[in-house]
């Protein structure tokens, strides 16, 4: 994970509603502690569905530098969009793998220094 982005990073959350792949802790976590974060975020069903969609919001998710993306396999998201015609910039966006990674990771990648992830109740 690259910790050194900025923290006005734009931030994309992706449930994973279809295929079910990040473990559902992981998801509800990372998407209360966003929420209650003040950050602002865009949340998205399924990056996967939007893809095999060619859903034209991708592009405008994805504009422009400074992005972080929740979701699962960095390369795999990168396939995916760039297979909906949205090539995601080497520097200036990362993708976060809440799939294997634990929650207080995904939450420091997301928000920061600033923010320490809370344990689950």
């Amino acid at each position: 994970m690259n910790f050194d982005m900025p923290d006005d990073a734009k931030i994309i959350y992706c449930h994973c509603a279809y295929a079910q792949v990040v473990p559902k802790a992981v998801k509800e976590q990372v998407l209360q502690q966003l929420a209650e974060s003040g950050r602002a975020f865009d949340a998205v069903a399924d990056l996967c569905e939007m893809s095999a969609k060619n859903d034209p919001m991708l592009k405008s998710l994805c504009e422009g530098g400074n992005l972080k993306i929740a979701a699962c396999y960095p390369r795999a998201v990168r396939w995916l969009l760039a297979s909906a015609g949205v090539n995601l910039p080497e520097a200036g966006a990362e993708v976060i793998n809440m799939r294997v990674e634990p929650v207080e990771k995904v939450v420091f990648a997301l928000l920061g220094e600033g923010f320490k992830a809370r344990e689950a109740s």
